[in-house]
């Protein structure tokens, strides 16, 4: 296996008391702000089509081990996030004592969830048991810890974005291609789509699925910019950044494909107009298109980064599919959850902090040190023996 510089456990259910994620191996004096991860939480939960927990939930992070007065220590951080809802599920969901006399266990699993496979497999009669910690809730715990990443990589200069570029069939068209227009596009749009026209069309698809009590997915793009030629690696296939970043962002609630550069487009054209030419500018090699998406063998190659997921309409219906009661096996309606109608713009936001995270462990594995002056020096030097080639 690759040999991870930094990792991240989590823990906690949706409605339970709080959300806990540890994180190891930050090197020592990076400056940390609290309330860069409480922003990307809070961008976590906006969005057109969401539910009503986002009325409910104002997510911000406690941070109780592992930074002192603003810089990490280099030992492991942890941070909480409270489930605010937990006032109302505190019978329901307490650690011990018996369940309540009016507890209402879920028996009826919905197509498309975690709910049946998960009950089999751990053996649980309540499906609930499966549904707190499947719920994409979790991905607030993933944002905290991408949020945390990501303040190691603006130190360094690599930036982050997602855009919205598909809901329900109804694409964007067009897009800045400058950076901080694009960032502002799509921070001004409720559904994160950066193309104004195309974003109408895909709020009255979200409007057509809520009347309809069903729900709508879609595809967001993420991009990184200021990536050194190197990071990940062709000699083992679990080193290859491209690999990782795909398990790291099909590992995010609901995502079911996800491609890099011109994507499965590629398998449809001649490789004279996939594979991008390599030219130098008398200072640096550069290339005149990004087909690849900034990775070649695994490997970046100084591009940006382009990395798309496709996320799958969300499993809770308000107009439920078929479904069987687990304790009756007879046939019932399938269970029906607080949910969204559409959470793709949340899901662009996760994506964002997911490679992050993936982006920073390889730029550890790279420039590995203890402290953040160590990490400096390894980067300086090893930029510029890349400008010598």
């Amino acid at each position: 296996m690759a040999n991870r510089m930094i990792r991240y456990l989590s823990a906690g259910e949706s409605h339970g008391p709080q959300l806990t994620v540890i994180v190891e191996g930050f090197p020592s004096h990076l400056p940390v702000s609290k309330e860069k991860i409480d922003e990307q939480l809070r961008r976590r939960q906006l969005g057109y089509g969401r539910g009503r927990r986002m009325q409910i939930e104002a997510d911000a992070v406690e941070i109780t081990s592992g930074v002192r007065f603003g810089r990490t220590l280099g030992s492991p951080i942890t941070m909480h996030i409270v489930n605010r809802d937990f006032k109302n599920w505190t019978e329901k969901m307490r650690v011990f004592g018996e369940p309540p006399e009016n507890l209402k266990e879920v028996t009826r699993p919905r197509p498309g969830h975690a709910d049946l496979a998960g009950a089999i497999k751990y053996d649980h009669e309540d499906i609930r048991n499966v549904l707190e910690r499947a719920s994409a809730r979790n991905t607030a715990t993933m944002v905290a810890a991408g949020a945390l990443a990501r303040q190691l990589l603006e130190h360094f200069g690599i930036q982050v974005t997602a855009h919205v570029v598909e809901i329900g069939g109804e694409r964007v068209q067009q897009v800045p291609e400058d950076w901080d227009a694009l960032v502002a596009a799509a921070d001004a749009s409720d559904v994160r789509a950066a193309d104004p026209e195309a974003a109408e069309r895909m709020r009255r698809k979200i409007d057509e699925a809520k009347e309809k009590g069903d729900t709508v997915g879609g595809v967001f793009e993420v991009i990184v910019r200021g990536c050194p030629i190197g990071l990940g690696s062709y000699v083992h296939p679990d080193r290859k950044l491209d690999g990782r970043l795909a398990g790291a962002l099909m590992s995010v609630q609901a995502i079911k494909g996800v491609e890099i550069g011109l994507g499965f487009e590629a398998a449809r054209r001649f490789g004279s107009q996939v594979h991008d030419a390599i030219l130098h500018d008398g200072s640096r090699y550069l290339r005149p298109t990004n087909g690849a998406g900034g990775l070649e063998g695994g490997v970046t190659n100084g591009e940006p980064i382009v990395i798309r997921a496709a996320m799958k309409p969300i499993s809770t219906l308000y107009n439920p599919l078929p479904s069987v009661d687990m304790r009756t096996k007879q046939p019932e309606p399938a269970a029906v959850e607080r949910s969204d109608y559409c959470a793709v713009p949340a899901a662009s936001v996760v994506g964002e902090n997911v490679v992050a995270w993936v982006i920073a462990e390889a730029f550890l594995e790279k420039f590995s040190g203890d402290s953040l002056a160590q990490i400096e020096d390894q980067v300086r030097a090893y930029l510029a023996r890349v400008r010598q080639r």
